[in-house]
């Protein structure tokens, strides 16, 4: 899979990064339907995708950092 870029310059590494950046945009799809067409529902859902785009973005950074950890202290 070829690298993404976040805004941090930082490469998306894992297939949690990767999943967040797309439920992110989904969810800020969906808050903007909801507000467009006066949908609280919509809007709920969209902002309930966002901050889960959030969550599995930390999950993902945290396996990035553990990982680096890892490897740094294998090294001799």
């Amino acid at each position: 899979m070829p690298a993404c870029r976040r805004q941090t310059g930082r490469e998306i590494t894992n297939e949690d990064q990767a999943k967040a950046v797309g439920e992110k945009v989904k969810g800020k799809i969906n808050e903007g339907v909801g507000k467009m067409t006066n949908d609280p529902t919509q809007e709920a859902k969209g902002d309930a995708q966002r901050v889960e785009g959030e969550v599995r973005k930390d999950v993902g950074d945290a396996k990035e950092d553990l990982k680096d950890s890892t490897d740094d202290t294998a090294k001799p």
